[in-house]
């Protein structure tokens, strides 16, 4: 994919639990700034219109908080993924809560509704909850339930309201009508912090888990190769990369959910430098970097930076 980098800034924390994650992005220019950076000098770059004030508004939608809201988020940045593909732009998002991902996919298949996608999920958690099944009704755990277009109604423990039935149905169909992925062609790095319903899930339909544990063992170039190689069929590759996945204690805890025994920088590096060796990656997104909650200053931005630049040199280099 030889395109010009774009990056989308979505500042959108609404689908979280944990208020902050809209100002990732400024954390993350603060780094580039304390590194004496120009990366955010070098590409152009577009702000999508977010609905944080909407965090005041009491939520009729108890399983689904601000649901009305968080589907108009994900189609703006749908539609603002499909105008950057169709001027020829690789986009880099960096968003908020990880609700946006939901977007970034639905606004890829707009523009190749024909084409196979494959995506390639760097996160501790597995983001397949529905309104059925979600104990928090945080939508940032749910962009993979609508992706793949599943309500795991055998999990069902909440009655939803009618009136989110009707939202869900609609983020479920943002971009195209219906799934926008098959589990086949989802693949996970990094996940082990998950819930009954998302276990039976990810058992159910077959989906890879690479754990930080068995890409140590194992050798991250093999796992990395096993991940290609069942992605083989696919015509292009997103990936989501959640900061949560890094390992809070080694790291930082400037995230929303912070989860222990991730990977270190390195190792998210050279786990999304290989994928991009493919030369199929088609979108790459950042996100769920919360400053408020760190407690070692700017240090997840800092380090999220630090893997942005590096991965991004890795885009950006010519065809041999």
């Amino acid at each position: 994919m030889d395109r010009v980098v774009k990056l989308i800034k979505n500042r959108s924390d609404i689908g979280g639990g944990t208020r902050g994650s809209d100002l990732g992005v400024d954390a993350l220019e603060i780094a580039a700034i304390n590194r004496g950076s120009e990366y955010f000098n070098q590409f152009t770059y577009e702000d999508v219109k977010t609905h944080n004030e909407t965090i005041y508004d009491k939520t009729r939608n108890a399983f689904a908080k601000r649901i009305e809201f968080v589907l108009e988020q994900c189609t703006r940045v749908s539609y603002t993924i499909k105008r950057t593909l169709e001027a020829h732009f690789l986009p880099i998002v960096l968003s908020g809560d990880h609700s946006s991902a939901l977007g970034t996919i639905s606004g890829i298949k707009a523009v190749y509704p024909h084409k196979t996608l494959g995506v390639i999920w760097i996160d501790a958690h597995a983001d397949l909850h529905s309104p059925y099944t979600s104990p928090s009704g945080n939508i940032h755990g749910m962009p993979l339930a609508a992706a793949l277009a599943v309500d795991n109604l055998k999990c069902q423990i909440n009655e939803v309201i009618p009136e989110t039935q009707q939202h869900w149905e609609e983020m479920k169909n943002i971009g195209v009508e219906g799934a926008k992925i098959d589990p086949e062609h989802l693949i996970y790095f990094g996940v082990r912090d998950t819930e009954e319903a998302e276990d039976h899930q990810m058992a159910e339909l077959a989906i890879k888990n690479f754990r930080v544990e068995e890409v140590r063992y194992k050798g991250l170039e093999l796992c990395v190769e096993r991940a290609l190689s069942q992605l083989a069929n696919c015509d292009m590759i997103y990936i989501s990369f959640d900061v949560d996945s890094l390992d809070c204690d080694l790291i930082s805890n400037g995230t929303g959910t912070p989860v222990s025994k991730g990977f270190d920088q390195y190792e998210a590096i050279a786990i999304i430098n290989q994928i991009i060796a493919s030369r199929k990656v088609i979108c790459i997104e950042f996100c769920e970097i919360n400053p408020l909650v760190d407690t070692k200053g700017n240090k997840m931005a800092e380090t999220a930076f630090e893997i942005l630049e590096q991965i991004t040199s890795s885009l950006i280099l010519p065809n041999e």
